[in-house]
């Protein structure tokens, strides 16, 4: 039996598929009713809730801990740090002994962001917790269902691609490359317990901004202008997407501050072990199958 926070969320939904696939035994958190699901017992409840996180953990073997605060800046303490302290506590209560904790790699650079800072706490929760952790920092995560970088897709549609400084280069992952990861990582053992990993594509050095934008455009059967931005270019398309579209903006001021660091590249020494995963997903293979699901499921 595992637990599941985040589990109605864009890599919570990938875990859930992939480890009902697997034959396993879920409990996972949600706020709102779910579809029913063989092998699913769905909690009601979110990370406030202590007697709902009591339940959730009740006869876990381990927890994985996906839920988090990603765009809103007002709730980032409460959902990522003190939310991650009541999954420990609940867990500790139950006698779970074994916690996956979700992190960012904004984690690595806390001064940049109040994201990045919420989630370099949370792991410094999960490090003094006494539990058996291990701490997953993916970088960028793209597939089926994802918002972020679906306004890249949508963007080369257009034919026109804003991306970060020249400068940049940044690293990222195929969300159920992710979820394997996930779920490999929950035995844990020597070499993975009490160990922080940065997973990736297996693509060396990462990816410029350019590369990526183009192989978005090629995903899209385009081939796209790709104008770099200034940091305070980035600001002020902030500006623009929050007068539109308010508080559903995707580019808000936080991220300008991640976005315009030049290195979001994992570390080679902290992938995860060979013998526990690799990739499978090639991205240029990924991108495509992932703009064919946003038609598919008449996204644009």
């Amino acid at each position: 039996m595992l637990a599941v926070t985040g589990a109605t969320g864009f890599v919570g939904q990938a875990l859930l598929d992939r480890a009902l696939d697997d034959g396993l035994e879920l409990r996972a958190l949600a706020r709102r009713a779910q579809e029913p699901r063989d092998g699913l017992e769905w909690i009601a409840g979110d990370l406030a809730d202590k007697a709902a996180l009591r339940t959730l953990m009740r006869g876990a073997e381990a927890v994985i801990h996906v839920a988090g605060v990603v765009n809103d800046a007002a709730q980032f303490e409460s959902g990522n740090v003190t939310g991650t302290l009541n999954v420990i506590e609940a867990a500790k209560a139950e006698g779970v002994p074994r916690l996956i904790h979700v992190s960012s790699l904004s984690a690595r650079e806390p001064g940049l962001s109040a994201y990045g800072a919420s989630k370099a706490r949370a792991e410094k929760l999960v490090r003094a917790s006494g539990l058996d952790w291990t701490i997953i920092r993916p970088p960028g995560i793209y597939g089926p269902r994802d918002v972020d970088y679906f306004e890249m897709f949508r963007l080369a549609r257009w034919g026109l691609m804003p991306v970060p400084p020249k400068e940049g280069r940044a690293s990222i992952i195929h969300v159920d490359d992710l979820a394997r990861l996930l779920l490999a990582a929950v035995p844990g053992g020597e070499g993975v317990s009490f160990e922080s990993f940065e997973p990736d594509d297996g693509r060396k050095d990462g990816w410029s901004y350019y590369e990526l934008a183009r192989a978005v455009g090629w995903a899209m059967g385009r081939r796209p202008w790709v104008v770099h931005l200034s940091r305070k270019s980035l600001e002020r398309a902030a500006r623009v997407d929050r007068t539109v579209r308010g508080p559903k903006a995707r580019l808000t001021d936080d991220r300008v501050g991640y976005m315009a660091h030049p290195d979001w590249v994992v570390s080679h020494g902290q992938r995860p072990p060979a013998g526990l995963w690799r990739p499978l997903i090639p991205t240029r293979e990924g991108l495509k199958a992932t703009a064919q699901w946003y038609r598919e499921n008449k996204w644009f």
